[in-house]
């Protein structure tokens, strides 16, 4: 059996802490009776020592993880359209189409992201969710970043979670918005349909950032940063705004076509059928070189046809 194996020093965050309590910090993915279970049966060690799980751990104690990798069987590999624009041993940075889900979940069993990184590299199934460490929704496009190995997985997860990691993307919104601004509500889920998500006070601090590239006759194109990574974040955002993104099925209430629209862009916004919000661009430090990359996904021809005929009509009304 190929093991997964990782060395880890205990930094200062973790210091104090319960040794199953410290690695679920580092290993985020995995539940802690799982990491328990490994502890028992000796695939961790602390400074070279079989330890128990309540065991605390302190700053510069090393714990080394030979684990086994955990496989769902469901979890396939399928031959998946995706274009891979980085790889190297540690990681594959990817332009994720429109229409593709990332994981397998109710519904989307397989032909899913998952599915086709396991086609690529079949390793990927000795790590939690094949390496994915952040997600786009099934309609958005755009770049992400997937991990090939344990190590890689770590430092990505927790540059997230430290909000290191740069997310950029572009999106056409509804209505004339004046100028960009920075989105601080909190998300949580919606408290009757609980497959939205929606601005809540009890919810997760959010933070969205945006400015305005480009204004249309009744849209506007925006360049938006994220601060924070919440489900749907951009979307329920920008629709408390009441600039809900065109084409959105979930938030952007039923198709308003503005008055004395071309008949060239009718056609276009209504064959545009998501949200159009496009993942552009991302930046993160390299989990081995330690250097900060950064990585563009350009915009696909649905987004640049929708764009170019706002344009268009914008300026035959000018």
């Amino acid at each position: 059996m190929k093991l997964i194996q990782q060395q880890i020093v205990v930094d200062e965050a973790t210091s104090g802490q319960r040794l199953d309590q410290a690695l679920c910090h580092f290993l985020p993915d995995y539940s802690r009776s799982k990491i328990q279970e490994w502890i028992r049966q000796g695939f961790i060690t602390l400074n070279g020592q079989a330890p128990k799980p309540k065991l605390k751990v302190y700053v510069g104690d090393e714990l080394q993880l030979d684990i086994p990798p955990t496989t769902k069987i469901y979890d396939q590999p399928e031959s998946i359209e995706f274009d891979i624009i980085h790889q190297d041993d540690d990681l594959f940075v990817i332009n994720k189409p429109a229409g593709l889900v990332v994981h397998p979940a109710a519904g989307h069993a397989s032909g899913t992201l998952l599915n086709g990184l396991l086609q690529r590299d079949p390793d990927l199934e000795q790590l939690p969710r094949a390496g994915i460490v952040h997600r786009l929704d099934k309609d958005t496009s755009g770049i992400m970043v997937v991990a090939r190995t344990l190590t890689a997985h770590s430092a990505l997860v927790d540059a997230l979670q430290r909000r290191e990691v740069k997310r950029e993307y572009i999106a056409v919104a509804q209505g004339v918005i004046t100028a960009g601004r920075s989105i601080e509500q909190p998300i949580a889920r919606h408290p009757v349909d609980r497959k939205r998500m929606a601005v809540r006070e009890d919810g997760k601090d959010a933070i969205t950032h945006f400015t305005v590239r480009e204004k249309y006759r009744a849209h506007s194109l925006i360049e938006v940063r994220l601060e924070t990574g919440r489900t749907h974040q951009i979307r329920v955002h920008m629709a408390w705004l009441r600039h809900a993104l065109l084409g959105d099925p979930v938030y952007g209430g039923r198709l308003a076509l503005p008055k004395g629209i071309s008949a060239p862009l009718e056609q276009v916004i209504r064959s545009f059928r998501r949200q159009a919000l496009h993942a552009r661009r991302l930046s993160f430090v390299h989990p081995s070189s330690a250097e900060l990359v950064t990585f563009d996904a350009e915009i696909p021809a649905d987004m640049t046809q929708l764009i170019e005929a706002l344009r268009v009509d914008a300026q035959v009304t000018d």
